[in-house]
């Protein structure tokens, strides 16, 4: 291929919890690469998605949430978000179309003013405010940074979206393709099983459930095109664990039934998926237990 011809580059996305950052990765590469919730903490790595077309690719990294830091599990996170800024070719702030400006934004703000990047207001979640409203977040924000750009999008619906694509190949520099074009993450088959055991305990639990628990795949073993998989839900208390177990285990069972379902959809095979559920005390802020669950320092 003549890189002459060709664009490419990394683009972060960052913004507060829950305003749709892996919706819209989701939305732009056309299948799910990174779960979904409305709770927040549901990233908590760096996803990065590849979007391929014939002569552009951009390299999208989907960040957690910032969000002020309660224990070491919230630093991972915080700082795996701020780090995916250092080396990229654009950032796309993401705000919500349904929340004032705050605190949270503001800190946000204040990062992105020290970077020499190009930076993009993206106002997610127009689909839920009337057109009005829009015009009033826009004034709320451009004068607290010099924008590129500013997208009002639905990243569920997928209003604006390929404007801003479009936006983002034509800044691009040129360069290599740095995946081949039928890759579409970076992240390892296990990582990505273990993201949507995690996505179904989030959807289908409460409370504090969600944000205590980590999932750690023990083994996956291809027997005759049948995927067999053990994976453990690891939560902090003896009372999550009965939760996430469910009344003679009627909740394990639907997360275990939903999680095989998408995993059958990404790889194509058959899945037999084995789940147990373990207690790990504090084990959010244990860094030893963290790496374990994949949360490691050298990732940001």
């Amino acid at each position: 291929m003549d890189n002459s011809d060709f664009r490419s580059g990394f683009v972060a996305i960052v913004g507060r919890p829950n305003v749709g950052k892996s919706t819209f990765l989701n939305r732009v590469i056309g299948q799910k690469v990174a779960i979904m919730s409305d709770k927040a903490q549901t990233t908590r790595n760096k996803i990065q998605g590849v979007y391929t077309i014939k002569d552009a690719q951009i390299v999208f990294i989907d960040t957690p949430g910032i969000h002020k830091p309660s224990d070491k599990l919230d630093d991972f996170m915080v700082n795996s978000a701020l780090s995916a800024l250092k080396d990229v070719d654009a950032v796309l702030f993401m705000v919500n179309a349904k929340e004032r400006r705050g605190g949270g934004d503001n800190y946000i703000i204040d990062q992105l003013k020290k970077i020499q990047k190009p930076i993009y207001l993206i106002i997610n979640k127009i689909d839920l405010i009337s057109p009005d409203d829009t015009l009033a977040i826009i004034e709320e924000y451009k004068h607290a940074l010099n924008f590129k750009e500013v997208f009002p999008i639905s990243a569920l619906q997928g209003n604006n979206v390929p404007e801003l694509i479009d936006a983002l190949v034509k800044e691009l520099p040129n360069g290599p393709q740095y995946y081949p074009e039928d890759q579409v993450t970076d992240h390892p088959e296990r990582f990505i099983i273990s993201e949507m055991i995690r996505e179904k305990v989030f959807e289908l639990t409460r409370q504090e459930i969600p944000t205590s628990t980590a999932v750690y795949v023990e083994s996956i073993k291809n027997d005759n095109d049948l995927l067999r998989i053990s994976a453990n839900i690891i939560v902090e208390r003896q009372g999550q664990k009965g939760i996430v177990i469910g009344k003679g285990g009627s909740m394990l069972k639907k997360i275990g039934t939903l999680a095989r379902k998408d995993i059958e959809n990404m790889t194509g095979n058959k899945v037999f998926l084995q789940l147990w559920v373990k207690v790990q005390p504090d084990w959010r802020d244990k860094t030893n237990l963290l790496q374990t669950y994949g949360y490691r320092k050298g990732d940001y």
